[in-house]
């Protein structure tokens, strides 16, 4: 029998957090936060109902503790928790601590989670329920991994088995590179996930990442929700995601989304989920792995299906079945999402923490951005630095793209680097403008989209942009009516010289 929850806990912080709460807003849900030491007066804190310290800063004292989330979600009287993505969203343990206490996990079951959450594990598992897997074989040696390399052919890629973001990944193009390979991305694993176990796989060259949604009831009722191609990414990490590919056809995505729910039904997998493929030249794909929660760039699939992926979560853990059958399903239009980051990226994408001066976001037709800062907060350097989530949606993917670039325009952020240059420089390359890119896009262009080599205008402009958003500001301050002079005798309004100087800071 469906039941209708009163209060849900978001054991998560930052944008996926808000994203959540508002949710849980419309669906009448009352919404409880958690906050670290540093978070007290972070944004997720002021949009919710009611808010709660988890403790210090460090989320393995905080967020990542089980028991202190549990017990905050009992103390509330929440019928249940949200996980959002990263920290427990994935971790099965969390799962069963939630039942235990009485509270629903609005998620997939523990079950599914272990049996996805090891690589190596998944890939047996795949490989059984028919699922296409990209060859390679697990070693406990770097011995039997020069062999098994041997075997399958190189370039080979290390991965840790319990790993994600791009941690504990080496890519080896040879026999004589396993050895320091094998080291690394064994200690890197143990550092990011406590567990040093890796395992080898075929690389596959200038691949597409392309992923598809799927969305499943405890009844057995599973669809997919089409595809998001994420392979513009930088240390084995997405930064932009659109939707439909560039790179597949419509037959071939419905192939894709036919073999994902195979999968999720090998499983017992309900709620959201995502299938991680990679999609080589010639059109063969193969299951990379499963991630077991919403995903960061669900909002590209909302903007283009009209669903609300979040409130089909809560639903589906209240017992409602799916409102829909895989052929009610269909897609319109293009769009695209952009991970802002607090990050250099001429510098190797460090992240870059610090107050937040002032913010600007963009608005406008066919606009979403999914923040989770304010003039004022501070980006912590104890977590993630991702500011928002900026996507557009348009008719066509050439109008997408033409909006996004105009969105990013309109993005202001002062006090701390990001990488807006960056996404401007992305979005006016003529291969993304025209979709052709892979997973080495940005290896292969590093100097034009990373770089300031081609743009010295802007380092010429430094002085003359300076004085014009001095002016600009003295402007608001004393009400002065005079517009700045720019290039050519033009008048720069304080809008255009704020956004130049900022430019000069990401």
């Amino acid at each position: 029998m469906p039941k209708t929850f009163k209060k849900v806990l978001v054991a998560n912080r930052g944008e996926i957090a808000v994203r959540v709460m508002r949710t849980l807003r419309e669906m009448g849900i009352a919404s409880t936060a958690i906050y670290s030491d540093v978070d007290r007066a972070a944004l997720h804190v002021r949009v919710a109902d009611e808010a709660y310290p988890i403790g210090p800063a460090a989320a393995s004292e905080s967020y990542l503790r089980i028991d202190k989330v549990v017990d905050t979600a009992k103390k509330a009287g929440c019928d249940a928790i949200h996980p959002g993505y990263g920290f427990l969203s994935e971790n099965a343990d969390f799962v069963d601590a939630c039942e235990r206490a009485g509270i629903t996990f609005i998620g997939p079951p523990a079950s599914a989670m272990r049996n996805m959450g090891s690589k190596t594990a998944a890939r047996k598992r795949m490989a059984d329920a028919g699922v296409p897997i990209v060859p390679g074989a697990m070693c406990d040696t770097t011995d039997e991994a020069i062999a098994a390399s041997n075997k399958i052919g190189y370039p080979v890629m290390l991965k840790a088995s319990a790993g994600g973001g791009g941690k504990g990944i080496r890519l080896v193009n040879a026999a004589s590179e396993m050895a320091s390979a094998w080291e690394r991305a064994r200690s890197e694993a143990k550092k990011f996930f406590g567990d040093d176990t890796v395992y080898i796989e075929k690389a596959i060259l200038t691949p597409r990442h392309v992923e598809i949604q799927v969305l499943g009831d405890r009844d057995g009722n599973l669809v997919h929700v089409f595809e998001r191609d994420c392979s513009i990414q930088r240390r084995n990490q997405k930064v932009v995601e659109e939707t439909p590919s560039p790179a597949a056809s419509r037959e071939l995505v419905a192939k894709m989304g036919e073999i994902a729910v195979k999968g999720a039904k090998a499983v017992g997998y309900f709620s959201a989920g995502t299938f991680e493929f990679l999609l080589a030249p010639d059109g063969a794909f193969y299951f990379l792995e499963m991630n077991t929660r919403l995903q960061v760039e669900h909002p590209v699939t909302e903007l283009v299906t009209g669903l609300d992926l979040v409130r089909e979560m809560v639903l589906i853990a209240q017992g409602e079945k799916l409102g829909f059958a895989q052929s009610d399903l269909e897609t319109r239009g293009a769009a695209i999402e952009c991970r802002i980051y607090a990050e250099d990226p001429a510098s190797g994408f460090l992240p870059s923490p610090g107050k937040i001066e002032s913010l600007v976001t963009p608005a406008g037709p066919g606009i979403r951005d999914d923040g989770g800062a304010y003039p004022g907060c501070v980006i912590s350097s104890f977590y993630d630095p991702l500011i928002s989530k900026l996507s557009v949606w348009a008719p066509t993917r050439e109008r997408a793209v033409a909006r996004m670039r105009r969105a990013l325009s309109e993005y202001i952020v002062t006090g701390i680097r990001t990488n807006l240059a960056f996404h401007e420089k992305l979005f006016a390359h003529p291969d993304f403008v025209a979709g052709r890119y892979d997973t080495g896009f940005l290896d292969r262009h590093h100097d034009v989209l990373l770089g300031y080599a081609t743009v010295p205008a802007e380092h010429r402009e430094k002085v003359a942009v300076a004085v014009a958003l001095a002016a600009a500001r003295m402007e608001r301050a004393t009400g002065a009516k005079e517009a700045v002079t720019g290039e050519k005798g033009a008048r720069l309004t304080p809008w255009v010289a704020a956004h130049r100087s900022n430019m000069l800071r990401r």
